[in-house]
């Protein structure tokens, strides 16, 4: 009896000791002027089982925790996806910075997948692409799903403004 017992509980001690600690990082530098870009952090993690985001405003930082390091690159690759963009505090999680951009100068360019939710990220996108020599003007609105940036000038440096102040987008037709 007292073999059986000291057996189960080695097992379950291997067993603790095998289970892996969660990993959890954080990103800093993100878009998060109001409580729809908080929601959208939620919104972007939800369905990824064993993530747990927690979106700070005022530090404008998302701190995500999971399972192991690949569910975690699922959660950061979700954040992109859904417009944000930032900086990871662990090297090994990496934050996509791929736009479709090809680094040549255009006069029109459709930024499709970028996190617009509130005239907060309409302002902030304005100031960022009003920093983009040649830029003349975009037309971001709260909620649209596209916008498209007109002048000539670098598509490659409206994507770099645009991550500067946490957000992202891809290249759209």
């Amino acid at each position: 009896m007292k073999s059986i017992l000291l057996s189960v509980v080695t097992v379950l001690a291997l067993a603790h000791l095998a289970q892996a600690e969660d990993v959890t990082v954080k990103i800093s530098d993100v878009h998060l002027c109001c409580q729809k870009c908080v929601k959208g952090v939620a919104t972007a993690v939800q369905g990824i089982d064993g993530i747990k985001a927690v979106a700070d405003k005022d530090t404008e930082e998302v701190v995500i925790t999971g399972p192991d390091k690949a569910t975690v690159q699922k959660a950061a690759d979700a954040l992109v996806k859904a417009g944000y963009f930032g900086t990871c505090s662990d090297p090994g999680i990496k934050i996509d910075s791929s736009t479709g951009a090809k680094g040549v100068k255009v006069q029109t360019l459709k930024v499709v997948d970028a996190h617009v939710c509130c005239p907060k990220c309409v302002k902030a996108i304005n100031h960022a692409l009003s920093e983009v020599p040649g830029v003349v003007t975009n037309t971001a609105t709260k909620e649209v799903s596209y916008f498209t940036v007109t002048g000539d000038f670098n598509d490659a440096d409206v994507f770099a403004a645009l991550q500067k102040i946490g957000l992202t987008g891809k290249e759209g037709q």
